[in-house]
């Protein structure tokens, strides 16, 4: 009969303690499609954050739908046939490309009306109604975009553009992070604020940028802000982060191993809380 309940005891004991696995897509652009492409890093990456949240949390499984390059509204235009599928956690991390290009902020009352897909606002609503519409019951996760320097595309320097210090069409990447924010907030979803996060500041994301000194034409490392109004010609200057510029990002927008690592330390905090 001793035998009997130590053995039950100890079943008891193993079941308490086996986590149900969970399900999560991770809606995205390139920060989140570049967990599975490190080649396109120049394997200046080693894990992107969804590697290193379900490395900390082994019961969750992600499926990445980053999509290199694409706004919230090209996600809501193709919300129909992006092949997402039912799970037990969403995380939407979009805006950086919006604010890029130029796209309409609009302003919650076109989030709260649905008014389409003619503004950010708008296209978190089809998102977000669409992940409802696939499990009402499981959670959302809201992530901001990242502060931003000076991009330079590793393989292509001619794509580059400049950073979230100044406006690009007359908006701050600063309202598109606060729209997210407010959009959480209404729903009362959780929100990943990174564009606020200690640690993710542009003074932070890169240690310098090497350009050449417009008075000698001699290659210099200039720390932010001082390179700011400092020219890039990318048809004849070298790659201006070279590895030991990288701090919080590799490229000036992209998250390092730092980065991904700061990043997902704060997923795996909200996430432990719905299992």
């Amino acid at each position: 009969m001793k035998k009997y309940y130590l053995i039950l005891s100890l079943v008891f004991l193993t079941s308490s303690f086996t986590r149900k696995e969970l399900a999560w897509v991770a809606i995205g652009d390139s920060i989140t499609y570049l967990n599975e492409h490190l080649d396109e890093t120049g394997n200046r990456i080693t894990k992107g954050y969804m590697t290193r949240v379900t490395e900390q949390l082994p019961y969750v499984h992600y499926v990445n739908q980053g999509h290199n390059g694409w706004t919230a509204g090209k996600i809501a235009s193709s919300i129909e046939t992006l092949g997402l599928v039912k799970a037990d956690l969403y995380s939407v991390f979009l805006g950086t490309n919006d604010w890029w290009a130029g796209r309409p902020l609009g302003n919650l009352a076109d989030y709260q009306r649905s008014t389409g897909n003619a503004t950010v606002y708008g296209s978190f609503r089809i998102i977000i109604d669409k992940l409802r519409n696939l499990n009402p019951q499981a959670p959302i996760i809201l992530i901001t975009p990242m502060q931003r320097v000076d991009f330079v595309y590793l393989t292509n320097f001619k794509n580059n553009a400049f950073g979230s210090y100044k406006p690009k069409n007359g908006q701050f990447l600063e309202s598109f992070a606060n729209a997210i924010d407010s959009i959480g907030r209404y729903e009362h979803v959780p929100v990943v604020d990174l564009y606020h996060t200690k640690g993710l500041q542009i003074k932070n994301l890169v240690k310098y940028k090497r350009l050449k000194d417009p008075q000698t034409g001699v290659y210099k490392n200039y720390r932010y802000p001082a390179f700011i109004d400092i020219p890039f010609n990318p048809e004849t200057d070298e790659y201006p982060y070279p590895a030991d510029a990288i701090d919080k990002t590799y490229d000036g927008l992209h998250p390092s191993d730092a980065g991904y690592s700061l990043i997902s330390r704060k997923l795996v905090k909200i996430i432990r809380q719905y299992h």
